[in-house]
């Protein structure tokens, strides 16, 4: 696949996906399986729709993701110091 398409999830990316970065990876998907990097004018309406359609799925998906393991572990909780002996 595209090498220029990234994994748009937490946390193998750092913060949620914007449209922007969803968007970039269904031209980059249209791009590689269509061949062409800009359509003619007389495909630029199919190819900007299934820009569209893909960043759309794209988007439903990584909202409905169920990403196990991937919120991070509670902080450990260090006990407190026992009081010293004669302080107040």
């Amino acid at each position: 696949m595209c090498r220029s398409i990234k994994t748009l999830r937490p946390p193998v990316l750092p913060h949620e996906a914007t449209q922007d970065d969803i968007r970039a990876a269904a031209l980059q998907y249209v791009r590689k399986v269509s061949g062409f990097r800009a359509p003619a004018a007389h495909n630029r309406e199919v190819f900007d729709r299934a820009v569209d359609e893909i960043a759309d799925a794209t988007a439903r998906l990584l909202a409905t993701l169920e990403v196990r393991g991937a919120h991070p572990h509670p902080p450990v909780r260090t006990p407190e110091p026992e009081p010293r002996p004669g302080a107040v």
